[in-house]
């Protein structure tokens, strides 16, 4: 349970005084329950149903005074106490569950906030070896089964306090009873014990099952078109028919495990109340009122404990979701990039802070795995100069996205130093140098929502005019121009509806209307056709001399007017200099990549 108590400390740090103050209402309302419970005697007294003396009850001889006034002010009395008591108890609640419904609202809030904050701030290395499923499935399913688990804590708590409040009631009217009642509940929990360790263990199975289903439907989405034109529709749903009879079996232990307890409890219930009831009239004999008044307060007192018990074996269910979303807060803090709120993360370019001489790297090494000993980069030394355009080519696995990667600042060389204009790159250097950076992917993403909307992303500021440079400079402006909306034409889920150049010329856009300092594209024209490759390449010779482009390409065409070309293999350069130059060499690995075209990423 301390996974449970770890949120507890968290929630009570979220709600201070508002949550003593609940608890304090709660035990006002224990009270006037109560209260109203004892007014049922001098009530039913003076009704004629039983014959009761209020003074020869310890519990209650306080109350002896309704008896003595007279029956037509008596009755008015008490049904008025009554009233007041109700609508009390009634406003109290009333306003104790709005506070509860804040708290509630306020502290799930602040967990999503809490969790999206860490998963901003934690560095590159860590995010890449997370499924990117599971990570949704914290800030939904796991975040969801949370959100339960902290209002049944809540709910549990404020049992507690009113069945404390019931019990010390209970205490002043007969203590024995109210003794026999306790130790009854607590053989019940005692019993139950293994119900709430298999509520655990079966809420554990329901993560598991949650986060697989998610993971497998968001696999088949990104990949549709890979299942479609391999014909993998059939393995796709044995999967889902596998998982579905897991899951059912899953349900229908969750049930049984349910059903089972609930049958101890009705079961030793009815044993325990028909006990009761044997002692309560041997004990109260003759005593009807009285036996009467015990009977009422056991029916009121032992529900609260089968309620309790009912709200730990669910508390229970949730507990590996608390586990989980500790885990994954943990995890993020340990890879968190640099102590700083999310709103100060950079986010905008600072027209001062600019590549002015030259991005280096020095005898920079690199491995994604410490424990192996192959290194993805070798001692890599190189020099990128300011507003010349670099070209990083080599085969598969040569470690040219590696090497981007550590010059953008998002991650750390194991060995070896990332220098912008002679300055080292520091934890807050390489969080800066992403200011400086636009990149351009392989595959480019783009929200579903206008090309207006897209565009804004990365400068709210921006003007129609602004949009319309950076079009034009990425051969964009022709086809946006000629769509029946315009900069407000809707492109649907990653720009579906716009083709694969057309894509990637808008993302160029968006890059160019950030006015970095670097320009980066990774394989941006990989996937494009001549025509299309050509208008990138088009744009790229605009930007030549205005930013510092890198580009990584398998293309002749793409490279061919560099101002350098680097070549990698098997994170080592092999080769650097003018493409002419390399070109010539006709024993060098560029010369055989040229001849086979296989600058493959």
């Amino acid at each position: 349970m301390k996974q449970v108590l770890f949120f507890a400390i968290k929630l009570h740090r979220f709600g201070g005084k508002i949550l003593y103050i609940n608890l304090v209402g709660m035990m006002l309302i224990g009270l006037l329950d109560g209260a109203g419970l004892l007014l049922l005697l001098p009530m039913l007294s003076l009704i004629g149903i039983v014959d009761i003396q209020l003074a020869a009850i310890p519990g209650i001889r306080m109350l002896a005074w309704l008896q003595e006034l007279p029956l037509e002010l008596s009755l008015p009395v008490i049904l008025a106490l009554f009233l007041l008591l109700v609508i009390g108890q009634s406003a109290i609640s009333r306003n104790l569950s709005l506070r509860e419904v804040n708290i509630h609202t306020g502290f799930i809030n602040h967990l999503r906030l809490e969790t999206y904050r860490g998963l901003l701030q934690a560095n590159w290395s860590y995010l890449m070896r997370q499924r990117k499923s599971d990570l949704i499935h914290s800030l939904t399913g796991e975040l969801g089964r949370v959100t339960s688990g902290t209002y049944l804590f809540l709910q549990f708590v404020a049992s507690l306090v009113f069945t404390a409040m019931q019990i010390a009631i209970a205490f002043f009217i007969s203590y024995q009873m109210t003794l026999f009642v306790l130790v009854c509940g607590l053989i019940i929990m005692l019993m139950s014990r293994k119900y709430i360790a298999q509520s655990r263990k079966l809420g554990t199975t329901a993560m598991d099952l949650a986060q697989s289903y998610l993971a497998g439907i968001t696999d088949y989405f990104n990949g549709i078109k890979d299942v479609k034109s391999n014909q993998l529709e059939r393995s796709r749903y044995i999967w889902l028919k596998e998982w579905s009879e897991n899951s059912a079996r899953e349900r229908y232990e969750n049930a049984r495990v349910r059903g089972n307890s609930q049958l101890l409890y009705k079961t030793t219930s009815t044993l325990i109340i028909a006990l009761f009831i044997y002692v309560s009239v041997m004990l109260f004999q003759g005593q009807s009122g009285y036996l009467l008044l015990v009977i009422a307060i056991f029916a009121r007192l032992w529900p609260r404990f089968t309620t309790l018990q009912s709200n730990l074996e669910q508390i229970a269910s949730a507990i590996p979701s608390f586990k989980a979303l500790m885990k994954l807060q943990a995890d993020c803090h340990a890879a968190k990039e640099l102590n700083v709120e999310a709103r100060q993360l950079p986010n905008a370019y600072d027209e001062e802070n600019i590549l002015r001489r030259e991005l280096e790297c020095r005898d920079v090494s690199f491995r994604y795995n410490k424990d192996q000993q192959q290194l993805t980069l070798h001692h890599i030394s190189v020099r990128i100069a300011a507003n010349e355009m670099t070209a990083i080519v080599g085969p598969s696995g040569a470690g040219k996205s590696t090497l981007v990667d550590l010059m953008m600042g998002l991650m750390e060389p194991e060995e070896g130093e990332v220098y912008l204009d002679g300055m080292p790159l520091t934890a807050a250097g390489r969080i800066a140098m992403r200011g400086l950076v636009s990149y351009v992917p392989q595959d480019p993403f783009l929200f579903h929502g206008s090309i207006r909307d897209n565009m804004l992303l990365i400068d709210p500021q921006a003007s129609d005019q602004d949009i319309w440079e950076a079009l034009r400079f990425s051969s964009a402006a022709e086809f946006v121009g000629r769509l029946p909306d315009g900069l407000d034409t809707v492109i649907g889920d990653r720009g579906i509806r716009l083709s694969g150049g057309e894509r990637q010329r808008l993302v160029l856009a968006r890059s160019i209307l950030r006015r970095p300092s670097i320009l980066i594209l990774d394989e941006a024209t990989s996937a494009l056709d001549m025509d299309n490759e050509l208008r990138i390449q088009k744009a790229l010779e605009k930007l030549k001399g205005m930013m510092t482009i890198i580009v990584i390409a398998h293309r002749l065409s793409t490279v061919r007017n560099a101002d350098q070309v680097i070549v990698l293999e098997h994170g080592h350069i092999v080769q650097s200099g003018e493409f002419d130059k390399l070109s010539e060499d006709k024993k060098g690995l560029f010369s055989r990549l040229l001849g086979s075209q296989l600058f493959i990423a």
